[in-house]
């Protein structure tokens, strides 16, 4: 894995939606993972925001032996690495970004992904991940550095620093005043043996919550499973907050936090869409956001629906926070989320943060007597229903040319629905009368992805096996 010098190694390095990531040993290499690192090195400089850059990890298996070489390069550039100690949220050290008025941040995690794969997300000074025109910098610097092939050289010695405290510091000042110190709600928290453990549930303690934490030890293995906080792999956790005798809350976080999960009081997951509309009718009802609501292409229409409802303008976006960090951090939007539990609120943080959307939960939780359900009735009574979700279907050269076919000449009825609106600057994207369909090219997995919305769970079916159908027919 270390310095075999092959077509791999010179392949080049290209981010997905959240950085760069892949399967240790395939495409993650330390020689790739070096050049990548001088590269960040040397974007880092041309900024002429300062020298110092926060350096965190997750849970994930080589992370210290990959702080150590990132502690050499930007030694080697004249850059001061601020190390966190032990693992990190990636939301930590968006936070730590900007506290410090640090240069950059660079986090070592691959996020949601399969236990094999490790990654690589690259932040600004504002606090929060590059965007596209930087990346493609980015990438262009690390071809020229994998053409050269620096020999890796030892890390200076470093001391880690405590930056957890004042992220949980700032995040309890957004909930103290709330209805958690008054009222009695349990909460069941699914860490998944992710960075998470240990921030999210000690927020919540510190406000008076009771916190009873499951799968809280570090495991670079994550029990053999991805660590997305998704409902197959929350079967556990949903059963026990269903058992509860009292008012309980459950809620579970990704590898690095920076993605949530939300269990209702009678062990149903909520959807993404349903979650969001939840943040934003009781921030907005309590007058905590003004100004622009940034969404994802592929987000529910009944988020929308709400925002406009408190007067809020809406704007979508392709898919990848990215898009949505750039518009919190330009000051346009106040509050973004998109279709994969991500959620930022300004000024709190600009880049998505699984444990800032979590205490909020939690405080919406107790403010509704444990059960969310009947707040999501009241809102879909006066917005109306909609149901969410999501198909894949295998990335192969086949599929993605039928893919460019639909983008070339995209059909005026899907799924035997009108077509109000065609988008194609993220793959393909449909509005119909009750919702909307979307096809893209995963970019963090070698898959395409359906996304869909209508008004039932059997037309969401239906949409997402026509969609998925266009995709596996003959060309």
């Amino acid at each position: 894995m270390d310095d075999a010098r092959d077509s791999l190694s010179l392949r080049p390095i290209r981010f997905g939606t959240g950085g760069w990531r892949g399967v240790v040993g395939e495409e993650l290499t330390f020689p790739r993972l070096r050049a990548l690192l001088h590269a960040v090195a040397r974007w880092t400089l041309a900024q002429h925001a300062g020298r110092r850059v926060v350096v965190a990890r997750d849970t994930r298996f080589l992370g210290r032996r990959m702080v150590d070489t990132a502690v050499a390069i930007l030694a080697e550039h004249g850059l001061e690495a601020l190390v966190a100690r032990g693992t990190a949220p990636t939301p930590l050290v968006a936070h730590a970004v900007r506290r410090q008025s640090a240069a950059a941040g660079i986090m070592f995690t691959a996020s949601h992904n399969a236990p094999d794969y490790q990654g690589v997300k690259v932040l600004g000074s504002w606090g929060g991940v590059v965007c596209d025109e930087q990346v493609h910098e980015i990438e262009r610097l690390a071809g020229a550095e994998l053409a050269d092939a620096r020999p890796p050289r030892d890390a200076p010695s470093f001391q880690e620093i405590d930056l957890a405290s004042a992220y949980r510091d700032d995040l309890l000042a957004v909930i103290a005043d709330g209805p958690l110190a008054s009222t009695p709600l349990a909460v069941r928290y699914d860490a998944m043996h992710g960075t998470g453990a240990g921030v999210l549930d000690r927020v919540l303690e510190a406000a008076g919550v009771a916190v009873h934490v499951r799968r809280a030890e570090p495991d670079p293995n994550f029990g053999g499973v991805a660590p997305d906080p998704v409902a197959a792999s929350l079967q556990d956790l949903a059963e026990a907050v269903a058992a509860s005798k009292a008012p309980c809350l459950g809620l579970a976080t990704d590898g690095d936090a920076d993605r949530f999960g939300v269990i209702d009081g009678d062990g149903r997951m909520l959807t993404a869409t349903e979650a969001l509309a939840l943040l934003v009718e009781h921030l907005a009802a309590q007058g905590r956001i003004d100004g622009e609501v940034a969404i994802s292409m592929s987000t529910g229409s009944l988020v929308e629906r709400v925002a406009e409802s408190h007067g809020l303008q809406v704007v979508r976006h392709p898919i990848g926070f990215k898009h949505l960090t750039h518009a919190l951090s330009s000051g346009n939007a106040a509050l973004a989320g998109d279709e994969s539990g991500g959620f930022a609120l300004a000024p709190v943080a600009l880049d998505k943060d699984g444990v800032l959307a979590s205490c909020l939960m939690a405080e919406i939780a107790a403010a509704a007597g444990g059960c969310l359900r009947a707040r999501l009735d009241v809102l879909e009574e006066r917005h109306g229903h909609s149901v969410c979700g999501r198909a894949e279907v295998p990335g192969t050269p086949d599929a993605r040319q039928r893919l460019s076919k639909l983008v070339a000449t995209p059909p005026g009825r899907v799924d035997g629905c009108a077509v109000r609106e065609v988008r194609t600057e993220d793959g393909l994207y449909f509005r119909l009368d009750d919702g909307f369909v979307m096809i893209r090219a995963s970019g963090t997995e070698p898959v395409l992805r359906v996304y869909a919305e209508a008004s039932s769970r059997e037309f969401l079916d239906r949409r997402l096996i026509s969609a998925a159908q266009q995709l596996n027919s003959p060309a």
